[in-house]
């Protein structure tokens, strides 16, 4: 019997596909871990996507899943689809029809309503969410027909836009220029362009629910709506950039190394100052020690010896406590 690889540490980036849920992603990967001759591996993911949704699905493994809780708290940015006309019990395509409106609102009035979605907001969540009412799973609930009665719950919209134009340093404005043959619909000498659907881009912090959004949006708009697309294309620092197919995911499982597609534990903490420690301060922290004297700002850091993570730590008024210790070896294999 051949010797196990060791337990990996870090994060891979997964692009979900649609159809996919966050649990069966996390089981695929441990698969093709095991698969690819690793010894066992703690495994989590970094937030639920719907498996109606696609997109980027941060998964932890080993010591990185130490850090999946901040992931969790990490806003979001996605892009998604209203589809006006028909709001479903679901608030997404998979649904019942349960409202019908024969309004199509025009473009140049989906560009208006936007700036009062943005900021902070009160939302209610969908039925179907995994929010528990009562100690039982919404969806649960809803899906057994009961009428589930879904609390207010504030959060940020940072940004909203158009997605053809998405760029935080952007007006909103710029999403309606004469680009494509369209005209500006601030112009009131161009022609009213109506909207069937309008494909949308939020920044949103956690516990935003997009489907939420999409029905609110189309309510103000004098209809209804629902999403029919969903893809998550940032979540906290990482990238659709960074993110691997679920072939690609299966070749592990198959040889291929899988230091290709593994990235680093401290790329979860790259919005994160680093804080150098000498080998004999890092043994400290290990041992879950108080630094004292500290040069360094108050604030959260990622304390590292020469380039491996130690702990994350807090510093205030120049003393520095172990928020999250790591263990990790201290030369990288």
């Amino acid at each position: 019997m051949s010797e196990k690889k060791p337990s990996p540490h870090g994060w891979i980036i997964l692009d979900k596909p649609r159809g996919l849920g966050s649990t069966q992603a996390v089981a695929a990967v441990k698969r093709n871990l095991r698969e690819g001759g690793y010894a066992k591996t703690k495994v989590g993911h970094g937030g639920t996507l719907d498996p109606l949704a696609e997109g980027i699905l941060p998964i932890a493994l080993g010591e990185a899943t130490k850090l999946a809780g901040r992931m969790l708290d990490a806003s979001k940015i996605y892009d998604f689809t209203i589809q006006f006309g028909e709001e479903t019990d679901t608030l997404d395509s998979e649904g019942e029809v349960v409202k019908r409106s024969d309004r199509h609102p025009p473009l140049a009035a989906v560009a208006a309503v936007l700036e009062h979605f943005t900021g902070e907001i009160e939302q209610v969540p969908p039925a179907f969410s995994a929010i528990k009412v009562d100690g039982k799973r919404a969806y649960d609930r809803a899906r057994a027909g009961e009428e589930v009665a879904m609390q207010t719950r504030k959060v940020t919209i940072h940004s909203l836009r158009l997605a053809s134009a998405y760029d935080e340093d952007e007006p909103l404005n710029s999403a309606f220029a004469n680009t494509g043959g369209r005209p500006d619909p601030y112009d009131p000498q161009a022609p009213l362009v109506i909207a069937s659907s309008v494909t949308l881009t939020a920044h949103v912090s956690k516990g935003t629910y997009i489907r939420s959004l999409a029905r609110d949006i189309a309510r103000a708009l004098g209809t209804c709506g629902h999403v029919t697309y969903l893809r998550r294309i940032k979540a906290g620092p990482f990238l659709e950039a960074q993110a691997i197919s679920l072939d690609n995911l299966n070749e592990i499982g198959k040889g291929a190394p899988l230091s290709d597609l593994l990235l680093p534990l401290e790329a979860g903490l790259d919005d994160i100052p680093a804080l150098s420690l000498s080998q004999t301060d890092a043994q400290a922290v290990r041992q879950g020690r108080v630094l004292s004297e500290m040069p360094q700002p108050s604030g959260l850091y990622c304390a590292m010896l020469d380039s491996v993570p130690v702990a994350l730590m807090e510093i205030e008024d120049g003393t520095a406590k172990v928020v999250r210790g790591f263990n990790l070896p201290d030369v990288a294999e």
